[in-house]
């Protein structure tokens, strides 16, 4: 008996087998939209919001003239109001051709999931519209164009990056495999002193004295041993290798910093709010930069921090079944943003005399570093959102806050602590 209640449930949530649905409809004319590669499956719903509505579904392609027809037959329709899934990046063209015709709702592919069974393309849009039509579809956050094209060249940045330390990683390994031991005498192999030497290694004519000489700055004190760590067994494989290395490296500077000249021009309108952000111990202009091409600017798209939070996935999940509450990790949420407040965290971590740094270390000691840095990213974020909501400079609470706020609890802990080594211990306010 409960297997056939199940299934007749279940068939009762779908848009096509209900007669009618206990929720009032809000909108009367919805469309939700299943988008792929190739093909868009439109499905619209028409009706008074007692009645049951009809039915329209089309097929289009994606190139922009069928998206431009989608459109028009959607305004031909009167719908008002168009829901689709935020999934890959093939949605991104759709909501830009749809862009001021209609109200659209990107949403969470994972909340509008339809139930599990009978599924086609033709379902899954019907189902779409079917939850836009009753308003149970939250809107995703989809930042303006400024912004988009903002994120891309900083997630295309940070591409880069990664791709020269894979570079500088594959280099060291092969001078080690050269018995090349560079970097054991230089701090910075890939800096000026260090790319002299390794171009010169890469034509192979230098001798070991003459490619010490190369040094400059406070390397030269080390030229004698410089002169012993180049003396390896370099092949001429081994320079052939190291010759396309160097030229990565060039090439990868070089457009990196083409690209910093862009992204700076294209944060000028986000200037103010920039150096806003950079008074955060651990936030540079860069991170900064991430931050806002993320979020962006306007907090109340979000509504409050602890939203924002969940939103970038960097505060405890939430896991309660019959009365008890069970751990519960992180969210995905949203990669970049998260990387970006890590590593601000961990950069946070080193910096002296700042609430952060005590923060973090107190933290580690408990539950480790990599919690740790996620409970620092979790506090940056929420600064953030009070900075940009309320126009408001940063407000350092200072290494001793913590110390401050439970000062008698500290001072026993103390003096148990001192009382445990053998010695008598005696309190005294010092005088204002």
């Amino acid at each position: 008996m409960g297997q056939f209640l199940f299934v007749d449930l279940q068939r009762r949530g779908r848009p096509d087998d209900r007669k009618g649905s206990s929720m009032e409809a809000i909108i009367e004319r919805a469309a939700g939209l299943d988008v792929h590669q190739a093909t868009v499956v439109a499905g619209v719903l028409i009706g008074k919001a007692a009645g049951r509505p009809r039915k329209e579904v089309r097929t289009f392609g994606t190139m922009t003239q069928d998206l431009e027809a989608l459109r028009d037959w959607l305004h031909g329709l009167g719908v008002t109001h168009v829901g689709m899934e935020s999934t890959g990046v093939y949605w991104m063209p759709v909501h830009t051709v749809l862009t001021g015709h209609f109200t659209l709702i990107v949403g969470n592919a994972h909340h509008i999931k339809n139930v599990p069974g009978r599924k086609t393309d033709v379902k899954d849009a019907e189902w779409i519209a079917d939850l836009v039509r009753h308003g149970l579809i939250k809107a995703s956050f989809v930042p303006s164009v400024q912004l988009r094209e903002l994120r891309d060249l900083l997630r295309y940045r940070r591409s880069l990056a990664q791709t020269v330390v894979s570079v500088r990683n594959r280099t060291l390994k092969l001078l080690e495999s050269a018995n090349i031991k560079l970097a054991s005498v230089a701090t910075d192999v890939f800096g000026v002193s260090g790319m002299a030497m390794l171009g010169a290694l890469a034509e192979g004519d230098a001798t070991p004295d003459a490619m010490a000489a190369l040094a400059r700055g406070k390397l030269r004190r080390k030229r004698e041993t410089l002169a012993q760590a180049l003396n390896g067994r370099l092949t001429e494989n081994h320079r052939f290798v190291l010759r396309l290395h160097i030229r990565q490296l060039d090439r990868l500077e070089a457009d990196i910093a083409e690209l910093d000249d862009r992204i700076a021009d294209k944060m000028s309108p986000y200037r103010k709010q920039q150096k806003l952000l950079t008074q955060i111990p651990g936030v540079d202009d860069l991170a900064a930069a991430n931050i806002i091409a993320e979020i962006g600017v306007d907090m109340s798209v979000f509504g409050t921090a602890g939203r924002l939070a969940a939103w970038a996935g960097v505060c405890p999940g939430s896991h309660e079944s019959a009365g008890k509450r069970r751990r519960a990790g992180t969210r995905k949420g949203n990669l970049h943003l998260k990387t970006t407040l890590v590593m601000s965290a961990m950069s946070a971590a080193r910096t002296r005399g700042s609430y952060y740094r005590d923060k973090y270390y107190r933290l580690k000691a408990r539950c480790g570093g990599v919690k740790a840095a996620m409970a620092i990213a979790h506090k940056i974020l929420i600064a953030v959102f009070h900075m940009l909501a309320n126009d408001a400079p940063f407000q350092e609470l200072g290494a001793a806050y913590l110390d401050q706020r439970s000062k008698q609890r500290v001072a026993r802990a103390l003096v148990r602590r001192l009382d445990t080594l053998g010695y008598n211990v005696q309190l005294e306010l010092k005088a204002a």
